[in-house]
């Protein structure tokens, strides 16, 4: 008698392994639906294959019975553990922190390649603020800085809170704690370097909002709102803006002045000006000045200030008779000034003084801008800058200004012409400064140009016209080369006019 055996098939499971993409005719790719298919050469045979797999390893057959025994339970189509995983790159947690086994150099004890798995050894910041990009350790917290918020993490302890909101800090043995945020929607941007810290104080930058902020502890203060708000908004977008690269925002701090000392780079030369180092002084609360070095690493030791420029290691404030020299370099000092007294009424100044040492000069004084004179007739001047006209426009842009006039030893002459240092004999003659009892003082000289129907101007005149003036003085390189040249006060002498 003739009987029919029925046989079975293992079920299994073919999965494909997308990152190697291979063209296959669509109709007659095998789905694994029933019994295990020839494969050659890593292909099933019914496959059509277009065109050449170098890697030849785009399918991979999974067992579906448990241990692969006859009629062993059959494992259902869905997620399994043991699935392969296209993706093998490991997962950045830019917003958390993990830490190791603990280091004691005195016992010999060194787990720091050691991440237990079987403690909680992670702790996450809010992923929606940004990376981590700063820690700092103070006391028994641990100061986070993300690129969008700054908090404060316990170590070694962990805050529990009543029903009333106070929190109560408890000692346990928990590592990091937990973590509670500054007030103010403010981070470090990605400026780690901005950093700085003295005493209780923490100076950094958040570049995204054009903010220079200082950390103590009544919290978050934004110190480039003493004055410099429009400065440091421009100038942190213009590193935003770099062509090859955000530039950098490097931070120090100077332990013999006491400042902040912050050195915006940018990544590419400009025209204008490639770099500004600017210094913060908590005694005035605000920015003091201007420095004409870019460092590419600041550090104090001591009571010495160090710089680092293209591994030039600078020892600030060592040597008295090198003022304004940085690197070997000697750079000049400037100052601008606003002479804006009785604002509303027109002042025709007429003369320029100082009191302080001998070796400043005038660069330049120049009054308020009359703007927006339509004026077809008019060509493009090219001499700087009495004139600025837009050609795509016609509008005309005017004010006065004065030559330069030279510090004391810089206009002395002789009566054969010769001027210092060749003027040595007596009698001698200045065109810039005059001195008297430690006042220096010159009269201004009109060196505008023509405009608005103007029938006398230039040097045919005395002085320049205008509400307020704009000066300009700077150290000469010829008085006393890098020693110090101190200015108490400047002033003009001026009358009101009728125009």
């Amino acid at each position: 008698m003739a009987a029919e055996i029925e046989i079975k098939y293992f079920n299994t499971f073919i999965l494909k392994n997308t990152l190697d993409t291979v063209a296959y005719n669509a109709q007659s790719v095998w789905n694994g639906s029933f019994g295990i298919p020839e494969v050659i050469g890593g292909y099933p045979r019914n496959a059509a294959i277009q065109t050449p797999d170098p890697n030849r390893n785009n399918w991979f057959i999974e067992e579906a019975r448990i241990r692969g025994g006859y009629n062993n339970t059959i494992v259902n189509l869905g997620v399994r553990a043991y699935i392969v995983d296209e993706d093998n790159t490991a997962n950045l947690r830019s917003s958390s922190l993990i830490y190791s086994g603990i280091y004691n150099s005195r016992t010999g004890i060194n787990q720091t390649n050691e991440f237990s798995v079987a403690e909680d050894i992670s702790k996450s910041a809010d992923p929606a603020n940004g990376s981590i990009q700063k820690l700092y350790a103070e006391d028994t917290n641990l100061i986070i800085f993300q690129e969008n918020k700054v908090s404060r993490a316990l170590i070694d302890k962990d805050a529990i809170y009543s029903a009333e909101g106070s929190p109560i800090t408890t000692s346990g043995n928990v590592v990091i704690g937990q973590i509670q945020s500054y007030a103010g929607n403010y981070g470090i941007s990605k400026d780690p370097l901005s950093f700085a810290v003295y005493g209780y104080r923490k100076y950094f930058t958040d570049r995204f909002r054009g903010s220079v902020l200082r950390l103590s502890q009544d919290g978050i203060t934004e110190i480039s709102g003493n004055g410099m708000i429009d400065f440091f908004r421009d100038e942190f977008v213009n590193i935003d803006s770099a062509p090859f690269g955000a530039g950098l925002v490097i931070g120090g701090w100077d332990i013999h002045n006491k400042q902040y000392v912050l050195s915006l780079q940018r990544s590419y030369i400009n025209p204008d000006k490639s770099y500004y180092t600017v210094t913060f002084d908590e005694s005035c609360g605000g920015f003091t000045s201007f420095f004409t070095y870019d460092p590419s690493q600041i550090i104090s030791i001591k009571n010495s200030f160090y710089t680092v420029n293209n591994g030039i290691l600078w020892n600030h404030y060592s040597n008295v008779v090198n003022n304004n020299t940085f690197y070997d370099i000697y750079n000049k000092s400037s100052i601008t000034l606003v002479f804006n007294a009785n604002s509303g009424v027109s002042k025709n100044f007429k003369t320029i003084s100082y009191e302080g040492d001998n070796g400043w000069q005038l660069d330049s004084f120049e009054s308020d801008a009359q703007q927006y004179d339509f004026n077809d007739q008019f060509q493009p001047n090219t001499e700087p800058p009495f004139l600025l006209w837009n050609a795509s426009n016609n509008w005309l842009i005017s004010n006065d200004v004065v030559a330069l006039i030279p510090s004391y030893l810089g206009g002395a002459y002789d009566a054969l012409g010769n001027t210092y240092p060749l003027a040595l004999s007596p009698p001698i003659y200045r065109y810039g400064f005059e001195r008297k009892e430690n006042k220096y003082y010159a009269n201004l000289v009109n060196a505008s140009a023509s405009t608005n129907g103007e029938v006398i101007w230039g040097n045919d005149i005395s002085g320049i016209k205008g509400r307020y003036a704009t000066v300009t003085l700077s150290t000469d390189t010829i008085t006393n080369l890098g020693g110090p040249k101190r200015l108490w006060s400047v002033g003009s002498e001026y009358v009101t006019s009728s125009y």
